[in-house]
């Protein structure tokens, strides 16, 4: 198995899976797991969230997932949902936030395992899915600030986060409070890497990831208490862990040099 998975061709378009990942490796891959019906008549279906990417939770003893049915945003959502235009299969976006994500997973990185992805194409239109492991006991950077004002400590491990993705390339394309998830521990994971890219090196784009999240916490923070977010210190926090995580990733390379 390399990293880019088993593609299994389909009536209509193509799947991508690691069988290991499904939990048993001899199970036959059917589209039925991208079908919400199908895990719900198995009383495995535990949630369903809102928003542009529809995500239902999968959970049962052998797993504990988040099945993503990919809708459009913006202006153009108001002409079609859910559906792409085609333009070969290498520019299917959850085989490639699914590559992505194997790829991150594999180098260590805080997200997701990817599971399986789908695209059924449609003349020169498609549609597509993923499924990826469920980060359990997580919640969003913006659900946490709407519960407590977070201690210096947490700004500084989302900034190092952050800086690793960058070190490694990863160019996230919408990186907001929602998308950085906390766990009980503390701890920092990165979800939702649909049109995320892996760059040469950090340049204005890493710039750009920075300004996107500071502007997603300046908008999330008009409906919080005045105490939750402010620039400065908790901006200057982050920057800081970003600044000293970077240097420590900048380190490890000259070692390794």
């Amino acid at each position: 198995m390399t990293n880019r998975g088993r593609r299994i061709a389909t009536a209509t378009g193509a799947m991508l899976a690691d069988p290991d990942s499904l939990g048993n490796p001899s199970q036959e891959i059917t589209e039925s797991l991208f079908d919400p019906e199908h895990w719900r008549a198995r009383g495995e279906l535990a949630a369903v969230s809102g928003g542009r990417g529809s995500a239902w939770f999968i959970v049962s003893e052998q797993r504990d997932w988040v099945l993503r049915h990919g809708r459009r945003g913006g202006f153009i959502a108001r002409f079609s949902r859910d559906r792409y235009v085609w333009a070969g299969e290498d520019r299917v976006r959850s085989f490639a936030e699914w590559r992505l994500l194997q790829r991150m997973t594999l180098q260590g990185l805080p997200v997701p395992k990817p599971i399986a992805a789908r695209y059924q194409r449609a003349g020169v239109f498609y549609r597509c899915d993923l499924i990826t492991q469920r980060i359990v006991g997580a919640q969003p950077l913006s659900a946490a600030l709407a519960a407590q004002a977070l201690p210096e400590a947490q700004w500084r491990a989302v900034g190092a986060v952050i800086a690793r993705l960058h070190a490694a390339g990863v160019d996230h394309a919408d990186l907001n409070a929602h998308n950085l998830l906390i766990d009980g521990a503390g701890g920092i994971s990165v979800i939702d890497f649909d049109r995320g890219q892996v760059r040469p090196a950090p340049g204005r784009w890493a710039s750009r990831n920075l300004q996107r999240l500071r502007r997603s916490l300046d908008k999330i923070s008009r409906a919080l208490p005045a105490d939750r977010w402010a620039a400065a210190p908790a901006w200057d926090w982050l920057t800081a862990g970003y600044g000293a995580a970077r240097g420590d990733e900048a380190a490890r390379g000259d070692e390794a040099a």
